[in-house]
């Protein structure tokens, strides 16, 4: 429902006070049940306990309406892109059919750049065409050398197990190129601090992994993506990294099941942001920082909510050295407790399909310009090495 104006918003009054008050809306779901001080994030949007206090004042006395001459100016809305104006435009050639119900498999598509030079990355928006089909969607960068997926079409979209060789539908879900970006209900675009940017090295192509749910009517959907260049070479590369644990297994009916994954790093580095990401059965996601000799420290702890998957993106960026241990740990709620539990009585284990479950720490570092996602764990080995 629209909330622009107070004819609009009068109907709604109580609920928006409940939802306020339960810190519902706006959206933010940092866990804020234990005394842990978080680092400041730049796109909290929550409100103050004064600011909530005089929402439900407000729903309490009836809604009063205000006084017309106090009013804001209207808002302007924003048309077509959420980032400054797209220096590119890639979009999807082909749009792709979307059945209107049924489990619908990892669609991928392959888009070539045709940079003739690198270029640096700077803001990137993701916006597909139907959005209602959408449960998420990865840019990929393929760089020229990269063998993925290299006997797959371009410009087509396919899934896994149409391709031919045996080899590409093993490793479609799985790959080392780097993230462009990730989209998902409740997702914004990327924007990064001056001095730092992605790299999209010249001939790289860009590989649009979708993930359709059927919503009942059949469609069409043919994402893009728009990407706006760093004027000159930035200070930090931009990486886009993930925590993953693919080997879990949730019995049926548990209402706390527990999972954890950790890394190294193998150089310093800026942490910037995260993005976690589980199914219908997620219950909390926290990241955690291990330094030698020091108590772990929780970066981020979220409540999960399937329906708003957000970036938790830091006021200002992390510095962490070489061995800093990063550490995630997910809960998952498999019982009838659950309302948008699939299926308590059976036992969960990865999968694509939101019926199954997933476990995703993505985090974002600024690395030396001169490091890329390969050089980057090589150095881990080479520090093993010395040691």
């Amino acid at each position: 429902m629209p909330l622009v104006n107070y004819q609009q918003v009068r109907p709604w009054a109580r609920a928006i006070r409940e939802q306020v008050v339960r810190r519902s809306m706006p959206p933010w779901f940092v866990d804020r049940t234990n005394d842990v001080h978080y680092p400041r994030f730049s796109n909290d949007p929550s409100l103050t306990p004064a600011q909530i206090q005089q929402i439900a004042a407000w729903a309490d006395a009836d809604a009063p309406a205000g006084d017309p001459h106090d009013a804001p100016a209207a808002r302007q809305w924003a048309e077509g892109w959420n980032i400054d104006s797209p220096d590119v435009v890639f979009q999807m050639p082909k749009p792709v059919t979307l059945p209107a119900s049924g489990d619908i498999d990892y669609t991928y598509v392959i888009v070539p750049t045709g940079f003739e030079s690198d270029r640096w990355v700077r803001m990137a928006e993701i916006r597909p065409t139907d959005r209602a089909a959408v449960h998420h969607a990865v840019v990929y960068i393929r760089e020229p050398e990269s063998r993925w997926l290299r006997g797959a079409p371009i410009g087509t979209p396919f899934t896994a197990s149409r391709l031919p060789r045996e080899q590409d539908r093993r490793d479609a879900l799985w790959t080392d190129s780097d993230l462009l970006l990730v989209y998902a209900p409740g997702s914004s675009p990327d924007r990064w601090p001056d001095g730092m940017a992605k790299l999209v090295k010249a001939g790289s192509d860009l590989v649009f992994q979708m993930h359709y749910t059927s919503h009942g009517v059949a469609s069409e959907d043919q994402t893009r993506i728009g990407l706006v260049f760093a004027k000159q070479r930035p200070a930090k590369r931009v990486l886009s990294l993930q925590l993953t644990n693919d080997q879990f297994h949730i019995p049926p009916g548990v209402p706390d099941y527990r999972a954890e994954v950790h890394g190294s790093l193998p150089a310093d580095a800026l942490l910037l942001s995260f993005f976690p990401h589980l199914h219908f059965r997620g219950k909390t996601f926290t990241y955690n920082l291990i330094r030698s000799g020091e108590k772990p420290q929780t970066l981020l702890k979220v409540n999960w909510d399937f329906h708003w998957q957000m970036t938790y993106r830091l006021a200002e960026p992390l510095p962490l050295k070489a061995g800093t241990i990063l550490e995630a740990i997910a809960t998952w709620d498999n019982s009838r407790n659950n309302p948008y539990n699939p299926d308590p009585d059976s036992a969960v284990t990865w999968g694509e399909q939101t019926w199954e479950e997933m476990m995703v720490g993505f985090f974002d570092l600024a690395v030396d310009v001169n490091i890329d996602k390969k050089s980057f764990f090589e150095l881990r080995h080479r520090n093993q090495e010395e040691k």
